[in-house]
């Protein structure tokens, strides 16, 4: 099995938005998406990771299109709340429109093979540009989602920890924060995260920490192609 991720796939299928507001690059990419996926020989049993910003829709049933769309692709998908997905109401409800072999993750874990995959959100980091007095709050909540997370992943015990989160899990200048500890105390092997894109991607981590890797997998950044974490 081979792993992969790929992330802010930012789909429109109910009422297209045209992405080439966020740069030329972003014409005809979900085509673009499709055709590297095939090229990369994703097969049935491969797993591809998507954490966040699947679908500019605002309600479930507008992003029924763009999650059928994603259940056609080779392999199992497990996607991953992002901040634009508006859609996302209660995970029952989600997992309850989607089809086969695509999961939705939400502060807890799966197991696929001996690799085993958690995640939520995330948000802004403190000490970040935009950082506001109000984030603390949040940005706890989802330190204590993130945790809930891990601990569901350590009772799968499996031998590769994947976390799926969409904020970077730090600020601009890279400086520790709570999502970090977590990683390291969980023994996470490897950390991707998206929402970053364009000028903003030069402030992405991309490498070892504390035996753990990070990697940035917004679409863009990786030129619209998924990237691949693991061979199993």
């Amino acid at each position: 099995m081979k792993l992969f991720a790929i992330s802010d796939l930012h789909l429109s299928g109910a009422r297209p938005k045209p992405m080439d507001i966020f740069g030329e690059n972003w014409n005809g990419h979900w085509q673009k998406i499709r055709e590297n996926w095939s090229r990369m020989e994703i097969g049935p049993e491969d797993l591809v990771l998507i954490p966040g910003d699947i679908s500019w829709a605002m309600q479930l049933e507008a992003a029924q299109i763009d999650l059928d769309e994603i259940g056609q692709l080779p392999g199992h998908k497990v996607v991953t709340r992002g901040n634009h997905d508006y859609w996302w109401s209660s995970l029952t409800k989600v997992r309850s429109v989607l089809p086969e072999k695509l999961y939705a993750l939400q502060n807890d874990a799966m197991r696929f093979g001996s690799t085993v995959v958690c995640g939520s959100r995330g948000w802004i980091c403190p000490g970040g540009m935009d950082y506001k007095p109000e984030d603390e709050k949040i940005y706890k909540r989802e330190v204590l989602r993130m945790e809930l997370s891990l601990k569901g992943a350590k009772k799968q015990e499996g031998d590769l920890l994947i976390v799926m989160i969409h904020y970077p899990p730090f600020n601009e200048k890279q400086e520790r924060s709570g999502f970090m500890e977590l990683f390291e105390q969980y023994g996470v092997d490897q950390v991707i995260y998206g929402h970053l894109h364009g000028r903003s991607c030069r402030f992405a981590f991309e490498k070892e920490l504390c035996g753990i890797q990070y990697r940035l997998v917004s679409c863009d950044h990786l030129q619209f192609c998924p990237v691949l974490l693991a061979e199993r």
